[in-house]
């Protein structure tokens, strides 16, 4: 599993380092002092596990989550138990207080890859004739996939929009991703995840990349790492 080490002491993430060298199950991919460093990185590599520090100059750990275009599984490293809690409106498979001992690494190791198992015994493929329920507060939806125009990213949330509705799911935007059936759904941009039968019209845009209108009159720019494949998608 892919890791990257969010932490502001050098020492620290030395240390760290050190102790993952006996899990090799877990590749440290990258490093990071501080969170606009950590958010660059995370784009890059696209890791499934971060090992974060809470207090850091500038953003805090929690800030740098809510920036985040999808949510990894998350182990906390801190010295301090009061944010213990709150760690757990995120993706937290564990919340390790320095120094971190190394059986009590051991311990977040197998928590992470138990995760791991579940998520991926549980993640089977839709397909256009699915139809997934999603819960928002007190509403309740029962969706079919066709009719989903796009998902968007909002944090460690991802907005459903159907119909006149767009209910917050926690879930991540690349998680979803990952069970939607490719040849339906396409990732114009970090933030949204567009349904290509909803697509009415295909313009291009002043900065290299598309603008698509949807079927609905709703306009939805893809950005300009993402228009080539668009390009490929649509040319003969």
């Amino acid at each position: 599993m892919r890791a990257i080490i969010v932490e502001d002491s050098r020492l620290a993430r030395q240390g760290l380092k050190k102790q993952l060298l006996e899990h090799p199950v877990v590749e440290v991919v990258g490093e990071a002092e501080n969170a606009d460093d950590a958010i660059e990185i995370i784009q890059h590599h696209n890791p499934d596990v971060l090992f974060l520090d809470i207090h850091m100059p500038g953003k805090d750990g929690f800030e740098m989550l809510l920036d985040l275009p999808y949510c990894p599984r998350i182990i906390f490293t801190t010295a301090y138990m009061e944010y213990a809690i709150r760690s757990f409106d995120f993706n937290t498979v564990d919340y390790l207080l320095k120094p971190i001992r190394p059986e009590r690494l051991a311990v977040a190791i197998e928590k992470l890859m138990v995760s791991q198992d579940k998520a991926v015994f549980n993640e089977d493929k839709l397909n256009e004739d699915s139809q997934i329920f999603v819960k928002d507060g007190d509403d309740s939806f029962l969706i079919e996939i066709a009719q989903i125009r796009y998902f968007e990213s909002c944090g460690n949330y991802t907005k459903v929009y159907f119909a006149d509705d767009a209910p917050l799911i926690y879930k991540s935007l690349s998680k979803i991703e990952r069970r939607l059936p490719e040849a339906m759904f396409f990732r114009v941009s970090r933030q949204q995840l567009i349904n290509l039968k909803w697509v009415d019209r295909v313009e291009e845009g002043i900065s290299g990349g598309y603008n698509l209108t949807l079927k609905t009159g709703e306009e939805i720019q893809v950005s300009r790492n993402h228009s080539s494949r668009l390009r490929s998608l649509y040319s003969l």
